[in-house]
């Protein structure tokens, strides 16, 4: 049910920036090889009935294979670099687009390699996500390096491919409250804002901010009364009320904050070593939109610990459960996503001549994203679209006062 959720219907597309150039042939040889391993990225995806897109989906590992293609742009790296702070759509030409009437049609792994001029490469992957999550494809990516840098080692993780350790069980047992999820028919007499609708109508802009160990360390210091945080908290805290702040919204409204949460060593048993699929499980915290503003980070920081400490066996087990019901839908009308990628290993990726100069996402969405610095392991680049007439507000809040102290830093601020 996890894997099979319609949030989930879209292929995770990552975008690499190497220094020098694999060769096609070693790429293309590498990655036949660990498909063996990972056959059901090599297989296709279709409704379990036959009938529609609203069907349970299977995997019909049927070996017809991952799309690779080749491609060469007139850029150097450096000049890719200068111009990789915010996301381009032109970027969108850098992965082979599968001509496809849905979703279900288009493989389960699509790969693009793209030569530079000056002897490098820009490697764009597009993963479904129904069939990985983050860790999953950061998984399967480090496999692929693996038989390129070691042919004579086995893999060090080997994929666990059997979904039942996470199947619903038999009859449905909802013995909590999900506060992430809604009915379709859902209706509220009170004032109600569809957040989601309103960005969607709205010309988006991609805004990045990358955040130095200082500027954390500065957050976490703002946390009055003190509270102990983890790095994560303190920035999800900031940017759910930074980006309500920018949003100007009526203080009566109720907001959510939805973020990923890995529940691998969560359940009882744990899931397996390996697990490549939908492990993941989206935690949610909902608070009125005048105490979320008008309090300090201490606040939204509380709300963000109490919904990852409710993630028991339990309360898993009924979400599972709860999916059963397809009319149950992830809430995502008055809420911010965040999903996390920066503790993925992703910036790590290594096909033996040297980890990737930029890491990052090949387009940028209204989902927020975490994520990795290469070459700087301590820093977090935060990356969300918001609409065009807010962007300077929501860059005002996200550094407000961040740069102000110390040794006169580099400006965090892209």
């Amino acid at each position: 049910n996890l894997d099979d959720q319609k949030f989930l219907r879209f292929s995770i597309k990552y975008l690499y920036l190497f220094e020098k150039a694999v060769a096609i042939d070693i790429l293309k040889y590498s990655l036949s090889k660990v498909l063996v391993d990972y056959y059901p990225l090599a297989g296709r995806l279709r409704p379990c009935g036959g009938a529609g897109d609203d069907d349970k989906l299977v995997v019909d590992c049927n070996g017809e294979g991952a799309v690779f293609a080749e491609g060469f742009m007139d850029i150097s790296c450096e000049e890719f670099l200068q111009i990789s702070r915010k996301p381009n759509r032109s970027w969108r030409k850098l992965l082979y687009r599968v001509e496809a009437h849905s979703f279900i049609e288009i493989p389960p792994l699509v790969v693009q390699v793209t030569n530079l001029r000056c002897g490098g490469m820009i490697l764009c992957t597009a993963i479904n996500h129904c069939i990985c999550d983050g860790i999953g494809t950061s998984q399967f990516l480090h496999a692929w390096a693996h038989v390129i840098t070691k042919p004579t080692l086995d893999l060090r993780i080997l994929p666990f491919h059997s979904r039942h350790v996470l199947k619903p069980r038999d009859p449905p047992q909802v013995t909590h409250t999900h506060l992430g999820y809604t009915k379709t028919t859902f209706k509220d007499n009170n004032i109600h804002v569809d957040i989601n609708q309103y960005l969607q109508s709205q010309p988006l802009v991609p805004t990045s901010f990358t955040f130095t160990s200082a500027h954390i360390l500065r957050l976490k210091r703002r946390c009055i009364p003190s509270l102990k945080c983890t790095t994560f908290e303190a920035l999800a805290s900031h940017t759910w009320r930074s980006w309500v702040r920018s949003l100007d919204l009526s203080t009566t409204f109720k907001v959510k904050l939805l973020f990923s949460v890995n529940v691998r060593k969560k359940l009882i048993p744990e899931i397996p070593q390996g697990y490549y699929g939908n492990g993941f499980v989206l935690a949610c915290t909902e608070t009125a939109v005048k105490d979320l503003v008008t309090s300090k980070l201490h606040h939204g920081i509380k709300l963000i610990q109490q919904a990852k400490s409710s993630l028991t066996d339990g309360h898993v087990r009924s979400m599972i459960d709860l999916l059963e019901d397809k009319n149950v839908k992830t809430d995502i009308c008055s809420s911010l996503v965040i999903s996390q990628w920066a503790k993925l290993g992703l910036e790590d990726l290594d096909f033996g001549q040297g980890k990737p100069l930029h890491m990052g996402p090949l387009t940028s969405d209204i989902y927020c994203l975490f994520l990795p610095v290469a070459g700087n392991f301590g820093a977090v680049k935060v990356q969300v679209s918001v609409p065009e007439c807010v962007v300077e507000k929501f860059e005002y809040y996200m550094m407000d006062g961040l740069d102000e102290e110390e040794n006169g830093e580099q400006n965090g601020f892209i």
